[in-house]
């Protein structure tokens, strides 16, 4: 039996397997490197300035 790489806990669907996480674990994975990418492209106050002047 298949564990899920976030959770540990068992997978039941071949879909899940294939995918190493669970549904709702896949979605939480899929937001947190959404988030992640977000705040990536992020600019704080200083550097649009910065830019501004350049």
């Amino acid at each position: 039996m298949k564990l899920c790489e976030r959770c540990s806990r068992p997978l039941k669907s071949q879909k899940s397997m294939e995918n190493g996480m669970g549904p709702v674990c896949k979605k939480k994975h899929e937001k947190e490197l959404a988030d992640a990418e977000f705040e990536r492209n992020q600019m704080n106050l200083d550097e649009v300035i910065e830019e501004a002047t350049a």
